[in-house]
């Protein structure tokens, strides 16, 4: 049963579970918007969407999802970039059953972040943090490295957040990619605005 083990990730509450690198560890565990750091730490952020289509729901996403294993939901996969470098392969479920009001933006998002909808809605409530080492043979690898055009590496280092919205939830996983390491140096922290509610 190997192979179907490598299929799924073993998510864990802490982060010292999955012995990440300290300067990943960082980012893993960061608190706030991923979108607002990334931009921190880079001349040029930008999205690049992937695909936004309905699919089934990864094996291990589906429980936390309270869905059954072979449902479809709908997922959207983007790749976040700094200074054109990709430094992470988001992954998002929302369950066909949420309904337009609970994710009113999630449709429209073309190659907007998501992150930047999450973090600044009075009505998103988020939940814990979880992480993994994500291998190869899972399919977010298989992704990752697809969208990459690149074997990769072996281990690729994760966090995952449920979130909830009137009576829908959405699941955010992101993966961080090698580049991102190289930002950790780089704070290019600009005076905040306020223009975002």
């Amino acid at each position: 049963m190997r192979g179907a083990s490598l299929r799924q990730a073993l998510w864990h509450r802490h982060v010292n579970r999955v012995n990440a690198p300290p300067a990943l560890r960082d980012w893993l565990t960061s608190g706030g918007s991923l979108t607002a750091r990334l931009l921190a730490h880079s001349a040029a952020f930008r999205v690049q969407r992937l695909h936004q289509r309905r699919a089934r729901c990864l094996a291990d996403e589906a429980g936390l999802l309270g869905l059954a294993r072979a449902v479809q939901v709908l997922e959207r996969e983007v790749l976040l970039r700094c200074d054109e470098a990709p430094v992470v392969f988001a992954h998002t479920v929302v369950p066909l059953s949420a309904s337009a009001s609970d994710w009113p933006l999630f449709g429209g998002l073309g190659e907007r972040s998501l992150g930047s909808t999450l973090f600044y809605d009075p009505h998103v409530a988020r939940g814990e943090l979880e992480f993994a080492r994500i291998r190869a043979g899972h399919p977010l690898m298989t992704r990752a490295r697809a969208a990459l055009g690149v074997d990769g590496d072996p281990v690729l280092y994760a966090r995952r957040c449920l979130y909830r919205r009137h009576r829908g939830i959405l699941l955010v996983t992101e993966v961080f990619l090698p580049p991102v390491l190289a930002l950790a140096g780089r704070d290019l922290t600009r005076a905040p605005t306020n223009n975002t509610k």
